[in-house]
C-alpha cells in the first residue's frame, strides 16, 4: 500500500498544471526576445560599415560569431539537460545580448565588437533551445505542440513589430539607437522571466524525462542512446539539406535586385522578410494543433515541399510583385519547421531525459547547412547566373523533401501505426 500510496503521488507531482501567469509570461518573453534579436543582424553590417569598417573586418566578425553560435549547440542542449534552473540559462543569455548590444554602441573597436559579437553568438546557441525547455517543462509532451505554435506566433509578431520599430528607429535617430533599443528591451524581457514560476517548470519533463522526479527516478538514458536513435539522425539530415537550400535564398534574391537595378530594392527586401514572419505569426497556432491531429508527417512534408517550389518561382521571375508572393511560402515552411522541429525531437527522445541535447544536434546540422548554404549558391550564381543558382537550390529543396518522404516515419506518440 505504502508503495503504490508512494506511486500516486509521484504522478500527481509531474503532472502538468502550469498558471496562467507563467503561460503569459512566456508569451512576453518570446515576443521581446524576438525584438531584442532584431537589432543584430543585417544592422550590425550596416551600423559597422559607417563606422568606416572594411568589408573584410565586417565580414570576419560576423562570420566569427556565427561559428562560435555554431560550435555551442551541443555543449548548450546537454547542459540544458543538466542544470535545474533554465530560466536562469534565459536570463544569463538576455544580459549577455543586452551587453552586447552596449558594447556595439559605445566601443565600436575591432577587439571589442568582435567580443561582442561572439557574446551574442554564444546565446544563440542557448537562448531558443531553453526556450523550448521551458515550454516542454511547463506543459508537458503532450500539449507541447500548441505551445511551440504559440512560441512561434509572439515571436514573429515581436519580429515583425521590432524589424519596423528598428527601421523607424535608424532612419530619424541613428542606426547606433537599433542598438540602444535592442539593450532596453532586455529589460521587459528579464521582468517577464520573473514572473515564469520555478514551480511550475518541472525538471525531468524540460529535458524530456518526465518521470525524473526525485531519488527514486529511473536514470536516464547514456549519451550514446541519442547517437544510434535513426529517427534523430534521418531527421538531422533532412534539416541538414533544408537548410543547405534555404538559408541563401533571400540573400541571393536580394543581390539580384540589387544588380538588376529595381528601384526601391530595400524597401522589397524589407517586404521578403516581413511577408514570412506574418504568415507565421498567423499559422503557428493552428500547425500546433494540427500535429496533434493530423500527424507530424503531413505538416512536415508540406513545409518541405514549399521550398522547392519556391525556389522555381524565384529563378522563373524577378518581378517584385511575384517574389514577394512567393515569400507566403517561406511563411508556410518556416511555420512547418519552427513549430515541429522541436516537436519531433520531443517525440523521439520522450522518457530519455536528453531532449535538449537531441535539439544541439539538430541545431548544429541545422547552421552548418546554413553556413556551407551561402558559399555553394553564390559560386553557383556567379558562375552561371542566378537561374543556375535558384535551380540549384531547387535540387536540393527536392533531395531533402524526398529524404523526409522516403526514410522518415511518423513519430506522433498516438499514432500506433507509425513505424520506430
Amino acid at each position: 500500500m505504502a508503495v503504490a500510496s508512494n506511486t500516486a503521488g509521484v504522478a500527481n507531482a509531474i503532472e502538468p498544471s502550469p498558471s496562467a501567469t507563467s503561460l503569459r509570461s512566456l508569451d512576453a518573453v518570446n515576443l521581446l526576445l524576438a525584438g531584442a534579436l532584431s537589432g543584430f543582424g543585417p544592422y550590425v553590417a550596416v551600423f559597422l560599415a559607417e563606422q568606416k569598417w572594411t568589408q573584410q573586418d565586417i565580414g570576419f566578425v560576423l562570420t566569427a560569431a556565427g561559428f562560435v553560435g555554431l560550435l555551442t549547440q551541443l555543449p548548450a542542449g546537454g547542459l540544458l539537460d543538466a542544470v535545474r534552473s533554465k530560466r536562469n540559462l534565459v536570463a544569463l543569455g538576455a544580459t549577455m545580448l543586452a551587453a552586447a548590444a552596449l558594447i556595439i554602441a559605445f566601443w565600436p573597436s575591432f577587439p571589442l565588437v568582435l567580443a561582442a559579437l561572439v557574446l551574442q553568438g554564444i546565446t544563440g546557441g542557448f537562448l531558443g533551445l531553453a526556450i523550448t525547455a521551458i515550454s516542454l517543462g511547463l506543459v508537458g509532451h503532450a500539449a507541447l505542440g500548441e505551445r511551440l505554435g504559440r512560441n512561434q506566433r509572439f515571436a514573429s509578431t515581436g519580429g515583425v513589430l521590432a524589424t519596423g520599430l528598428m527601421g523607424l528607429i535608424g532612419y530619424f535617430l541613428s542606426y547606433r539607437a537599433i542598438f540602444l533599443a535592442s539593450a532596453a528591451l532586455v529589460v521587459p524581457l528579464l521582468f517577464a522571466l520573473g514572473h515564469i514560476q520555478p514551480s511550475d517548470v518541472h525538471f525531468g519533463r524540460a529535458c524530456g524525462a518526465p518521470d525524473h522526479h526525485g531519488p527514486g527516478a529511473p536514470p536516464r538514458a547514456q549519451y550514446r542512446s541519442v547517437w544510434t536513435n535513426r529517427g534523430l539522425l534521418t531527421f538531422a539530415g533532412c534539416v541538414f539539406l533544408f537548410q543547405l537550400a534555404n538559408a541563401s535564398m533571400l540573400p541571393l534574391a536580394g543581390e539580384s535586385l540589387v544588380y538588376s537595378g529595381v528601384a526601391f530594392s530595400s524597401l522589397i527586401v524589407s517586404a521578403l522578410i516581413i511577408v514570412p514572419q506574418v504568415i507565421v505569426a498567423l499559422m503557428a497556432p493552428w500547425a500546433g494543433r494540427r500535429a496533434k491531429t493530423w500527424g507530424r508527417r503531413p505538416l512536415l512534408l508540406l513545409g518541405f515541399a514549399a521550398l522547392p517550389a519556391r525556389a522555381l518561382l524565384f529563378a522563373w521571375t524577378t518581378d517584385p510583385t511575384a517574389l514577394i508572393a512567393a515569400q507566403v511560402l517561406d511563411g508556410v515552411s518556416g511555420t512547418m519547421l519552427g513549430v515541429l522541429t522541436a516537436l519531433v525531437v520531443a517525440d523521439l527522445t520522450n522518457g530519455t531525459g536528453r531532449f535538449n541535447l537531441a535539439q544541439g544536434i539538430l541545431g548544429t546540422m541545422s547552421g552548418i547547412g546554413a553556413s556551407l548554404s551561402t558559399t555553394l549558391s553564390s559560386q553557383i550564381a556567379g558562375s552561371l547566373g542566378r537561374t543556375a543558382g535558384f535551380l540549384g537550390i531547387s535540387v536540393v529543396a527536392l533531395a531533402a523533401l524526398l529524404m523526409l518522404w522516403l526514410l522518415m516515419p511518423e513519430t506522433n506518440p498516438s499514432n500506433e501505426n507509425r513505424r520506430r
